[in-house]
């Protein structure tokens, strides 16, 4: 069930966001926000309301997750979700719980956000991720390669020595900035940028960090050899 309405003529354009939060009142808050703002909303209260949400709804381009749900909690539902779709997600997280944004980033989420949150952060945190799987999705999309590594942003694939790499949305851009210069360092501002945009001081100093352990663990996986490097104070190197 899609919750609000958007102009007929806006309908094909417009991201079509899930939100999944036990937040009666947040939920229609912003789905009554967004909406005005052109998105296209599906709420759901808890993780099997939300399953169903995506099964009435179809595709959905963006998906927000709350952390503490009852029942099924948020990171949770985000590494199932994962397992099943690429689509860009978000984690809402209580303020300073720091182990609640960094357990969400290792279960997939591509950003998050602190409650209390500003609406109009939240719209562009979201537009950000919809332009980047757009731009992955567009025909400039060309396929890299590095020893064993295959990255192809046309098909949004990428393997190691044959193996598919199964990554998110944010490993597989990092991974690409970092293969568009192999053996050359790249500064953890120009990566952060590359990935967030100018909003990038905004995010978490160890956002980076997270999903850069994760896209190595995924790398090395199997017995994989270290390929991203961290060069202390500067940044990364993609070098065997």
């Amino acid at each position: 069930m899609v919750l609000g309405r958007v102009a007929e003529s806006q309908r094909e354009e417009a991201p079509r966001v899930l939100i999944v939060d036990d937040d009666e009142s947040l939920l229609a808050a912003l789905d009554l926000a967004l909406t005005r703002r052109g998105f296209r909303i599906v709420t759901a209260r808890e993780a099997g309301e939300a399953f169903g949400r995506l099964e009435d709804a179809g595709q959905v381009d963006l998906i927000v997750l709350d952390v503490m749900m009852p029942g099924m909690d948020g990171v949770t539902l985000c590494r199932l979700l994962r397992d099943r779709t690429s689509t860009p997600m978000l984690m809402l997280t209580a303020r300073d719980a720091v182990a609640d944004r960094i357990a969400g980033l290792e279960a997939g989420a591509d950003d998050y956000l602190q409650k209390p949150f500003d609406l109009d952060e939240l719209v562009a945190r979201l537009l950000a991720l919809r332009r980047r799987a757009l731009r992955n999705q567009g025909p400039e999309g060309v396929e890299r390669t590095y020893e064993d590594i295959t990255l192809d942003s046309r098909t949004w694939s990428a393997r190691r020595a044959g193996r598919n790499l199964g990554l998110t949305p944010t490993e597989f851009r990092i991974l690409e900035q970092l293969l568009q210069s192999p053996e050359s360092v790249r500064r953890r501002e120009d990566l952060m940028r590359a990935i967030w945009g100018e909003n990038w001081v905004e995010a978490d100093s160890g956002t980076l960090e997270v999903h850069i352990a994760n896209l190595r663990q995924k790398l090395e996986r199997g017995g994989g050899s270290r390929l991203i490097h961290t060069i202390r104070g500067v940044g990364y190197v993609l070098k065997a």
